[in-house]
């Protein structure tokens, strides 16, 4: 089986479970999820809502993050972790927001890259959630879970995005990486992923390797 054929089947499996997935992070605008995003580097989703439930009230606009005094804003995100530079880098990123895109967020991967704090996954997060573009969001569950499947030997995520974009049907790209998110959650988890019961094992070359391994 290629992987191309691995890829296909895997995302039909994934949209019989999840067939309306969607991002776990709230927002309203635009710029609320660049914010959310951010602070959900290295921290929960669930943790994230909880902080920007309150978050988004006290700043209810992009200007308000952009003149935000510093040191209030660090305890405002404190429960995210990694306080300090989530911050600068949010305060900073508003500022260039509204001095360089009049405070829109920009659609192209190079003007998203530009942002302070912003990377390729969350570039890609924004590029298919907000403006429907073909997007692969490589994080720690779509690496986990395309590398046990076997359709990429890469860790990196630049260059696990790399490996999918070919095997990944553009339309249904982003889609498939809220799904593998939930699966790996739900299913194949980083410890005692639970095979047995996964409706991926069958062509996974993960279980097959374990499967024979074991019996």
């Amino acid at each position: 089986m290629t992987k191309k054929e691995i890829a296909l089947l895997a995302a039909q499996e994934l949209e019989k479970i999840y067939p309306d997935i969607e991002c776990t992070l709230v927002y309203r605008e635009p710029y609320q999820l660049l914010i959310a995003t951010r602070l959900a580097a290295q921290c929960t989703d669930a943790r994230v809502n909880i902080v920007t439930k309150d978050l988004f009230v006290k700043y209810p606009t992009l200007e308000a993050f952009a003149e935000a005094d510093i040191s209030e804003l660090e305890q405002d995100v404190k429960p995210c972790g990694f306080y300090h530079t989530k911050a600068k880098s949010i305060k900073e990123m508003a500022q260039k927001l509204i001095a360089d895109f009049d405070g829109i967020v920009p659609d192209t991967m190079e003007q998203l890259l530009s942002l302070p704090g912003v990377g390729r996954k969350t570039a890609n997060l924004l590029l298919g959630d907000v403006f429907g573009k073909p997007a692969i969001v490589t994080d720690t569950h779509c690496i986990r879970i395309t590398g046990r499947l076997g359709l990429t030997a890469n860790k990196e995520p630049a260059k696990v995005e790399k490996d999918l974009l070919k095997l990944i049907p553009p339309e249904i790209s982003n889609h498939f990486c809220h799904q593998t998110v939930q699966f790996g959650r739900d299913i194949c988890r980083a410890r005692s992923p639970k095979c047995k019961e996964c409706s991926l094992n069958y062509f996974c070359r993960y279980y097959n390797k374990e499967y024979s391994k074991n019996n």
